[in-house]
């Protein structure tokens, strides 16, 4: 697999050693490094609406709206006559998310979720399949008689995304299809809090089961949050659920602030890292974070200039790697913090998928710390179970970089890697 960042690598043919095997789409726990994730399988739509639009139809905006297949049908058939729709792309947040780990990876993800049976020409399925990579192996899918989601994401004026969701059978993953020895496997399961909606669907246990699966072969597991009303709506739960099952916690700072109450992202941050190893903090235009913990006596010091807000000099230790808490003798916290590439793009129409694009490169990292373990390992970069390939900073460079070409291209998943010519990350940190 790739590594994030440039490298010298000599390609050659050898001619004298025998023809490997075929290479696979479908993943081989025992050779493969890959991440799992499980998501409610949705077909975005895409259109430019007027605050109007929402106001007829109902519709909080800047929410995420579950809607019939009624009122989902009319939506659409009014986007349609007023040629509002731009686009149609595969969707979900974790869909997104190992979409674009594929694609930076240029390897394999694993999707767990339900997939239409029987696909037609032009179905919400067809629309997934063609706008997903091919490095993604679809075949632990659960097939199911209806058709997947379909989220309406509705962008007024001002640039606010509003969600209008037909859900159709995405709920219904059950918990007896989720593959165990896929998940054991795997350098990391990473799923969304969406699920926690629905109470009574089998999607729920399903991601349950899996966490479950993760936890019991130590597999870092990721969450990402999916909207400040969802976690409004279910906070305790969510938060019992971090507590016992969650290494990895990515949202955004609104989010953020329903989980913890700190309004500052620095704050919330410091307060969710007492349950969770590391936290991707997303905050518009005022960059990410990304906090963890590391040993006290692995600590490395940063060389850019040091920052201090609520927490005095919190980007001091920001060259160290990340570890796990528990495999620290001595943990201690570290922050660090970038401010959007190059400023952010000069317009942004759409900010759907920046924050799946900062997690994306998040797992590509902690994928490539688990390749380079089974490769070589007795290299110095594992004298200690870190949980990461790289320092803290590079990692936000990547990341910060990642969600700017999500934010440039206004579509939720990459159409490609990273230009070449942007791809080198400032090698020099990669030996840190």
């Amino acid at each position: 697999m790739k590594f994030p960042g440039r490298r010298k690598i000599k390609h050659y043919f050898p001619v004298s050693e025998a023809k490997p095997i075929l290479p696979t789409s479908e993943v081989r726990p025992d050779k493969d490094t890959y991440i799992v994730g499980l998501d409610e399988t949705i077909v975005d739509v895409i259109a430019n609406i007027s605050d109007d639009f929402l106001t007829n139809f109902n519709i909080q905006k800047g929410l995420s709206n579950l809607v019939d297949v009624d009122t989902a049908s009319a939506i659409y058939e009014r986007l349609t006559a007023e040629q509002s729709i731009s686009d149609h792309f595969a969707g979900g947040t974790i869909g997104n998310t190992i979409h674009n780990y594929s694609v930076l990876a240029d390897d394999k993800s694993v999707l767990l979720g339900v997939m239409s049976a029987n696909i037609a020409l032009g179905s919400p399925a067809y629309h997934y399949i063609c706008h997903t990579s091919s490095k993604v192996d679809m075949n632990h899918l659960q097939g199911v008689s209806g058709d997947i989601g379909r989220g309406i994401t509705l962008i007024t004026p001002d640039g606010e995304r509003t969600f209008a969701i037909a859900p159709g059978d995405m709920d219904e993953l059950s918990h007896d299809h989720i593959p165990e020895e896929i998940i054991a496997g795997a350098a990391a399961f990473v799923s969304c809090a969406y699920p926690l909606r629905h109470q009574g669907k089998p999607i729920k246990q399903a991601m349950l089961t899996s966490m479950a699966y993760a936890n019991k072969h130590h597999i870092p597991t990721v969450l990402t949050l999916g909207t400040k009303h969802l976690v409004d709506d279910h906070h305790d739960e969510l938060l019992e659920l971090i507590k016992r099952d969650v290494n990895v916690l990515a949202m955004n700072e609104l989010e953020a602030e329903a989980l913890t109450g700190f309004a500052d992202p620095l704050q919330a941050a410091d307060a969710i890292l007492d349950y969770v190893d590391m936290v991707l903090l997303t905050a518009g235009p005022d960059g990410l974070y990304l906090c963890g913990h590391t040993e006290s006596s692995l600590k490395r010091e940063t060389t850019n200039p040091i920052k201090s807000a609520n927490i005095a000099d919190f980007n001091r230790w920001e060259f160290s790697r990340p570890m796990m808490r528990q495999a620290c003798e001595n943990p201690i916290k570290v922050f660090s913090h970038i401010d959007p590439y190059m400023g952010g793009p000069e317009k942004i129409r759409n900010t759907n998928g920046a924050g799946d694009g900062a997690l994306s490169a998040l797992l590509h990292d902690i994928s490539a710390n688990h390749f380079h373990r089974e490769a070589q390992p007795n290299s110095s970069k594992h004298a200690a179970p870190f949980l990461a390939y790289s320092s803290f900073a590079q990692i936000c460079k990547y990341a910060n970089r990642v969600s700017y070409e999500i934010l440039a291209q206004s579509a939720p998943r990459l159409s490609r890697g990273l230009p070449e010519r942007e791809d080198s990350l400032e090698e020099a940190y990669w030996d840190r």
